[in-house]
């Protein structure tokens, strides 16, 4: 499953654009008075503007090469600080899905990850860049009964669980794009201090299917 574009708001425009165009420097694709869409590798990364007042913030993954997390946590670190755990880690190992990864906070609080999945096939020669951002692999939808939320997923657009369900957390899809579903208040990993709530999301995959986050 391949995501071509991710929908989300933001009540921080103009510093997203900022920090994802020049601080990140990936495309700029397109740019109107209230949303401006990043291109990062193969997906469509679109901020629009949000209601005044309003605070919501997301979870989503870029992948990068499998090679190349060192150079990707140099790179990373020249730009933004990581988000460390209460341990003092910056690096995650995750065993279960043979892939490491690193967090980080976007202008708009939204917990960003870069993750290198080593069943993947896309080592890569090149100095690490922005250009190394391949595709957004995970978006997070918050649900208020996990497994029901993940049935719904599949049943509309026909994809595979990945990881779990459990009462709080499941993966649909494969490595190359994923659902990540949690359960309403649920601290998003690695120790950020972020709660997962009900916020807008469309999602639009390689092959047309749209899924649309619910509020509630």
């Amino acid at each position: 499953m391949k995501f071509s574009e991710i929908q989300i708001l933001t009540h921080t425009l103009e510093a997203q654009r900022a920090f994802y165009t020049q601080t990140l420097g990936l495309p700029d694709a397109t740019t109107t008075p209230d949303t401006f869409t990043a291109q990062a590798g193969a997906t469509r990364l679109t901020f629009a503007q949000a209601p005044a007042n309003w605070k919501g913030v997301y979870h989503f993954a870029f992948n990068i090469p499998e090679n190349q997390l060192a150079e990707a946590k140099v790179w990373l670190r020249q730009r933004t600080p990581l988000i460390s755990s209460h341990a003092g880690e910056d690096e995650y190992n995750f065993e279960s899905w043979n892939a490491h990864a690193m967090y980080f906070f976007d202008p708009a609080g939204n917990v960003v990850e870069l993750i290198a999945r080593h069943n993947l096939p896309n080592a890569s020669p090149r100095p690490f860049g922005s250009h190394s951002l391949l595709n957004v692999s995970e978006i997070s939808v918050t649900a208020a009964a996990v497994p029901d939320t993940a049935r719904a997923i599949q049943a509309t657009l026909g994809v595979e669980v990945y990881d779990g369900p459990s009462a709080t957390f499941a993966a649909l899809g494969d490595e190359h794009g994923l659902f990540i579903v949690v359960k309403e208040g649920r601290e998003w990993f690695p120790d950020t201090g972020v709660w997962a709530g009900f916020y807008p999301m469309t999602a639009r995959l390689e092959d047309g299917r749209i899924w649309v986050a619910p509020l509630s």
